[in-house]
């Protein structure tokens, strides 16, 4: 049984609220690649964010933990990571959201990070859940590709029980037999149903998981009918990742939005939004 999605809790995370009927954007490259990349990013996001009317946060990684090869780049590490997320915070004005995947990381990264995200591979990993909410911080958690849409009530229960106020419920699609995700629809509704925002991410939803092998693929080309299709939905914030030149990026290129078709995506996406926003309140005949 579903609860009253009404009854979500409206809550602010470094001047972006969650949960009070606006569209949010959370979107950034996939793993910090270099400082000035990262600014450059966070920058490029903010600005057509802005100018689509959708509040902002930067999200990258500072470790990549479940790269396919272990050749593949992993990062900055967690030291230099923080300091160019708390540099983008600091020039940008911008919230920032990055990963942890283990408890000892937890602390730290709140010392920086506006927003706690927990891996989709890791979203039953109670300790780490409980950890994160345990800081006050903001917690966003991936639902797991091995999970269904109602199983996610777990997550929130656990993180409720540890104190977290300010949760979000992200869907990034199911596995669909061998390399391919789908994403269900009816997955937006139901978690919100648990009381909490529900975050899109639309390009990892189009990944194709170790479809080259040695590397993630991807089918960016679908992103913008995905996003669409999403906010539809009725979801709360979409997110993204983002990068100027989607080929040479260090991790997840195939699944990237070109910066370039960023700012005509999000236009649309702020009009859907709120035309299914007016449909909503109109009343019953």
């Amino acid at each position: 049984m579903m609860t009253d999605p009404s009854n979500i809790k409206p809550f602010n995370v470094g001047g972006v609220t969650f949960g009070d009927g606006r569209l949010a954007l959370i979107a950034g490259p996939c793993v910090i690649e270099s400082e000035e990349h990262a600014l450059m990013i966070a920058r490029e996001c903010a600005r057509r964010a802005r100018d689509a009317g959708l509040p902002y946060v930067f999200k990258a990684s500072f470790d990549k933990a479940n790269r396919s090869s272990i050749e593949s780049f992993r990062g900055q590490g967690i030291e230099r990571g923080l300091e160019v997320l708390a540099r983008v915070k600091r020039e940008t004005g911008v919230p920032v959201l990055t990963d942890v995947h283990e408890v000892a990381q937890v602390e730290r990264v709140a010392e920086v990070a506006d927003v706690l995200q927990i891996p989709a591979f890791l979203c039953r990993q109670t300790d780490l859940v409980v950890a994160a909410a345990r800081t006050g911080r903001a917690v966003n958690v991936k639902k797991g590709q091995f999970l269904a849409p109602s199983d996610a009530r777990n997550i929130v229960e656990k993180a409720r029980a540890a104190g977290c106020e300010k949760l979000l419920l992200t869907e990034r699609g199911a596995s669909f037999g061998y390399n391919n995700l789908v994403v269900d629809m009816r997955s937006f509704p139901i978690m919100r149903g648990f009381g909490v925002p529900v975050v899109f991410d639309v390009t990892h939803s189009l990944q194709l998981p170790g479809g080259l092998g040695h590397a993630t693929g991807g089918q960016s080309e679908y992103i913008e009918p995905l996003a669409r299709a999403g906010v539809a939905c009725g979801v709360d914030a979409v997110f993204m990742e983002v990068h100027e030149e989607p080929s040479r990026a260090l991790s997840d290129g195939p699944n990237a939005l070109p910066l370039a078709r960023m700012s005509a995506l999000l236009k649309s996406l702020r009009a859907i939004h709120d035309l299914v926003g007016q449909t909503d309140r109109v009343a019953p005949r």
